[in-house]
């Protein structure tokens, strides 16, 4: 399953009514330590398909979303299990580490 777009929409469906953990990159187009990460989370989503889902919240698209898990910096990872925040991290971590977060 590659990456999912997540946004005010489908957030509901996609992450809080998940029956596997959701890894969300929060992230924006004008974020170089996202960019770098960018393509680490692909890997992630491929590696994890089975076992949970990956998704991306654009902050300057849903910035509704960004409040309500008070983020503050980016990128920011944070796990979703039956609809609760369980895991997060702020910046750029090796892909080992995000891998980490989801288990």
């Amino acid at each position: 399953m590659s990456v999912l777009k997540i946004t005010k929409n489908n957030f509901e469906k996609e992450v809080l009514h998940s029956d596997k953990p959701v890894l969300l990159d929060f992230w924006a187009s004008w974020c170089g330590p996202c960019k770098m990460v960018a393509p680490i989370i692909d890997e992630v989503a491929e590696e994890t398909k089975d076992v949970a889902k990956v998704g991306k919240i654009n902050i300057d698209e849903e910035s509704e979303l960004a409040q309500v898990f008070h983020i503050m910096s980016i990128p920011t990872l944070v796990v979703v299990k039956d609809g609760k925040v369980v895991e997060s991290s702020i910046g750029v971590k090796p892909k080992k580490s995000i891998l980490e977060l989801i288990k």
